[in-house]
């Protein structure tokens, strides 16, 4: 799945109109299976100014990012830190445990050559998906149909239960940065 859907769907699952800190904790859980590849590629696109092919034919599929996405994309960790959140009953750190867990299980069956290894520590084994969020060829155009009309759905439920304007605007705009890009494709290509 795509970023914004995560941070949709984190929202509408664990946020809450009326405690900013939960909401916030699982918007920042939604994101955060995806930071490490956001930060290195943008370090290795902007700072060492290497080509996209560079980075995400060679750099992507490298032991060494292979690794790091192992860690912030485990079940085993992020179940482990839901577990203790719920123990100590931390509601902040359940939403963000939460939230980071169904970013994971949801692209676990999306995931096709790109795939992570989400039983890190335990296992080194990757599931790589007949199914593609992105590529067209493994029914990635299915899926972002799909993907498209559940963001649709969970920022109408966000619309409908956050008042207040502020966070009504960023979901608008979370919403704008996963819509606006597909109908792009769809026009263009």
């Amino acid at each position: 799945m795509n970023t914004p859907a995560h941070l949709i769907m984190g929202a509408a699952v664990f946020g809450h109109p009326d405690r900013t800190k939960i909401t916030l904790a699982a918007l920042f859980g939604a994101v955060l299976p995806d930071l490490s590849l956001y930060l290195m590629a943008g370090w290795a696109l902007i700072v060492m100014d290497l080509p996209g092919d560079v980075v995400f034919g060679q750099l992507y599929f490298s032991d060494t990012w292979q690794r790091i996405f192992a860690i912030d994309n485990s079940f085993i960790l992020w179940g482990l830190g839901l577990a203790a959140a719920l123990w100590w009953q931390r509601t902040w750190a359940v939403a963000l445990c939460g939230a980071a867990l169904l970013h994971i299980a949801f692209d676990f069956p999306l995931h096709n050559e790109d795939a992570r290894m989400h039983f890190w520590p335990l296992s080194d084994w990757k599931f790589f998906s007949p199914i593609s969020y992105w590529d067209s060829s493994s029914g990635g155009q299915v899926v972002g149909v799909i993907e498209l009309v559940a963001v649709l759905a969970m920022t109408a439920l966000l619309l409908w239960r956050f008042k207040n304007i502020w966070a009504r605007l960023g979901f608008t705009l979370l919403a704008a940065l996963q819509v606006v890009p597909f109908f792009a494709w769809y026009l263009f290509f």
